[in-house]
């Protein structure tokens, strides 16, 4: 369920009012969006092997990679990407020597679409779930990595403010302590992303990513930072 939502940064010079008074909703927060998008690239890739768009694209990917490797990651910690979508950088983690993998999506066609290219992959030791990550049903993990998941559940119609607090409380349980969260978006900026994870984590670190000017301010198209559970 990795989102392509559409942006809503601001300049880090503008004031943020608070994650929760700024969401915007979207058809992009829906189950049935993922299920409609993912069930057509799972054809496409039964028909000519192409896996589809890698949200925020390859750069996203390394930017997090490189994180790792500075922060020393172990081969073996246990590692949950969030919303897995097509499960491309579950391949290139898996790559990059790591070894306890689980890759999640709420979505029936994502989970057979990623299970299919890391079959083709060779790399059918990597865990793939169907699981809704909001219900909490997942804990022990070293490593959470997040693409965009967070962005779509934010943006649900239905439940965007309920999504978002259910979201932060199955992260907690999910996280042992001393564990790290990495959060790409391209909805929030990271004023509003360090409020939201305020209670029970603290910041690591903020990725580097591209920056824009206009009307002489400066700002991010995208978002990335790092988390730790503290509590």
């Amino acid at each position: 369920m990795e989102a392509s939502a559409a942006s809503t940064h601001r300049s880090d010079s503008e004031e943020d009012s608070g994650l929760d008074d700024d969401v915007h909703t979207s058809q992009l927060g829906t189950k049935e969006y993922w299920e409609d998008t993912y069930q057509r690239e799972l054809e496409t890739f039964k028909d000519i092997g192409d896996v589809g768009e890698i949200w925020f694209g390859e750069e996203s990917m390394s930017r997090v990679l490189k994180w790792m490797d500075t922060a020393n990651i172990p081969e073996d910690a246990a590692i949950l990407d969030i919303g897995t979508g097509n499960g491309a950088f579950l391949v290139e983690l898996a790559k990059h020597g790591f070894r306890n993998l689980t890759g999640i999506d709420y979505s029936a066609a994502s989970v057979e679409l990623a299970k299919s290219v890391l079959q083709a992959e060779d790399l059918t030791h990597v865990n793939i779930k169907e699981v809704d990550f909001c219900r909490g049903e997942l804990e022990g993990f070293d490593v959470c990595i997040d693409k965009g998941t967070f962005d779509a559940i934010s943006l649900n119609p239905d439940r965007s403010l309920q999504g978002t607090h259910l979201y932060l409380r199955a992260l907690k349980g999910a996280l042992k302590d001393g564990g790290v969260f990495s959060i790409t978006s391209c909805n929030w900026t990271k004023q509003q992303l360090l409020d939201r994870f305020s209670q029970g984590f603290e910041l690591v670190q903020e990725l580097p990513t591209p920056t824009f000017q206009f009307g002489g301010k400066t700002g991010n198209s995208v978002t990335a930072l790092v988390f730790k559970r503290v509590c």
